[in-house]
């Protein structure tokens, strides 16, 4: 085989955002793309077996959320049949695939994220604006820029972990290490809110040379296929990744007992993890390795305001943590604590924006849109009446309708209480909770927000005072794996700000960062001697 000398990938950027103006070229085409799916009618989704398309005919619908009179599609439900036979077909593609060279498996993902830039953003933008109820922004910096970002990126990060090699070798030694994929397969268990994480998730692993099994969730179908499609358009062979809708609880047990289970790549709720957590291990003595296990799960992310923060500022990014996507990322700003001298001025401020909110359908120019499910919508709406009837005060929003959507009002809640029901348990909707605290009592805040709740994902200081941002810095350490100043707590970016938390919010290894790729490699430290000894002996041996 011809060898080519050592290569770099072509240099990669942020995918610039488009904006999605009324009556811009993208957003026509995004409408045009989404008159197009009505027309082609329900998309009867298939699992991806052994490089084909199985369909078992258990069909769940996927709705669309700010219309659930429409499905806009159908998955077929893989079998614990289906899901043996992905695991073999995997494992069986699984050497060539490794043994494919780096360059080409490189080119596959960056071909990929081309076609996405390009050919098919109108169309996963329109797919996610339908399937999972966003609004033409957080499509696009979702299912397009950051879904870009993470295939771009991951082979850059990818490079570089490969360029590791050891620093020094004595005389006569050449010391190297290889990366190897893991030894079996992966699986990865996708979420609804983002189809950015939901193409990541399989394509890092897959990337570095594993297999994966893909179970995407059913609220992302049409979306999460569409990404499959593309990764197969620009190159990836059909046995790489197995598509594999169904029954949780089906899919990992039946995974997990397979000796050949060498990974888990998860993004989803803390309570399904440490239950994944735990099935792995009761199966530990049946697997070849100590599998990985990769998982961002949940957060209860704050805003904490100093009296010298700009008030105006604090509120608008406030808005936009809590209410961006309706508060449906694990991100999203949840409590928010305000100093007593400005909390009537940051008040009023925030219930004058809070009006300005639009809620309605994400086919139209609203901020906000419907909530994922039925099951969401009570969900948070129950959550806004035990706060009521905790003594929680309703200063914004409140209210609710799901005559043809799920629909619910950005919620503002403020408390006596901190550790009240909705500063501690997630919500996953849009409610911040806001807790007025004395002047005087800064630093204690901070050990308050440090020890309220179990999850350390996301949080964010806005002051002026230098002093206070490096004394909340310090005593908010632990507290976030994303710790922002005078910014809101959501919209890390891939190759700027590298996401994830630990304690109750998972992992911490890193999605969009270098940290990740070495997760899923399982490196070989390779020592070759030029020069042979001519006696056992060492010279202190001599007599």
């Amino acid at each position: 085989m011809a060898s080519l000398a050592h290569f770099k990938v072509p240099a990669v950027e942020n995918e610039p955002n488009l904006h999605y103006l009324p009556g811009s070229a993208e957003r026509k085409a995004v409408d045009a793309a989404i008159a197009e799916y009505r027309k082609a009618g329900t998309l009867e989704v298939p699992c991806f077996v052994g490089g084909k398309e199985v369909k078992t005919g258990k069909l769940t619908p996927q709705k669309n959320p700010g219309n659930y009179a429409e499905d806009v599609a159908t998955a077929h439900q893989a079998d614990e049949e289906t899901v043996k036979l992905a695991m073999e077909t995997a494992l069986g593609a699984k050497r060539e695939w490794e043994d494919m060279p780096w360059n080409d498996r490189a080119a596959i993902f960056l071909k990929a994220a081309d076609l996405i830039s390009g050919k098919y953003r109108a169309k996963i933008v329109a797919a996610t604006m339908l399937g999972q109820g966003k609004n033409y922004w957080q499509a696009e910096i979702d299912a397009a820029a950051e879904l870009i970002d993470f295939l771009r990126f991951g082979v850059k990060y990818a490079e570089e972990v490969y360029s590791i090699q050891p620093p020094k070798n004595s005389k006569g030694i050449w010391n190297r290490v290889e990366y190897r994929p893991l030894d079996g397969f992966v699986l990865a268990i996708t979420p609804f809110n983002f189809t950015a994480i939901a193409g990541n998730l399989p394509a890092a692993p897959a990337m570095l040379g594993n297999v994966v099994l893909w179970k995407p969730s059913p609220l992302a179908i049409l979306s999460n296929y569409l990404v499959l499609e593309i990764l197969h358009e620009a190159g990836l062979p059909k046995n790489v990744i197995q598509f594999i809708p169904g029954p949780p609880e089906m899919i990992c047990n039946t995974c997990f007992q397979h000796p050949d289970f060498a990974g888990l790549h998860f993004t989803g709720s803390t309570s399904v993890f440490k239950h994944l957590w735990k099935e792995i291990a009761q199966n530990i003595d049946t697997l070849k390795s100590y599998p990985r296990i990769v998982g961002e799960t949940g957060g209860k992310n704050f805003h904490l305001i100093h009296p010298s923060a700009d008030i105006q500022a604090a509120v608008l990014q406030s808005i936009r943590a809590g209410f961006e996507y309706q508060g449906q990322k694990c991100s999203a700003l949840s409590r928010a604590y305000v100093p007593e001298s400005v909390w009537p001025e940051f008040k009023n401020r925030l219930q004058a924006e809070c009006k300005k909110i639009t809620l309605g359908n994400q086919e139209e120019s609203h901020f906000m849109g419907p909530v994922i499910s039925k099951q969401s919508y009570d969900k948070i709406t129950s959550m806004i009446e035990k706060a009521k009837k905790a003594g929680g005060e309703l200063i914004a929003g409140g209210g609710s309708d799901m005559s043809t959507g799920f629909m619910i009002e950005p919620t503002v809640v403020l408390t006596k209480e901190p550790k009240s029901i909705t500063m501690v348990e997630e919500i996953f909707g849009p409610v911040i909770t806001v807790y007025v605290y004395p002047d005087s009592e800064f630093e204690e805040t901070c050990k308050l927000i440090d020890e309220t709740t179990s999850y350390a994902l996301t949080g964010a200081v806005f002051a002026q005072d230098r002093a206070a941002l490096v004394k909340a810095s310090a005593l908010l350490r632990s507290s976030a794996g994303n710790f922002y100043i005078n910014d809101k707590c959501t919209g890390a970016v891939v190759g700027q700000q590298p996401f994830g938390g630990a304690r109750g919010s998972g992992t911490n290894d890193k999605a969009g960062g270098i940290y990740l790729t070495s997760r899923f490699m399982n490196p070989r430290s390779i020592k070759e001697n030029f020069i042979h000894p001519e006696t056992f002996l060492y010279p202190s041996n001599a007599q």
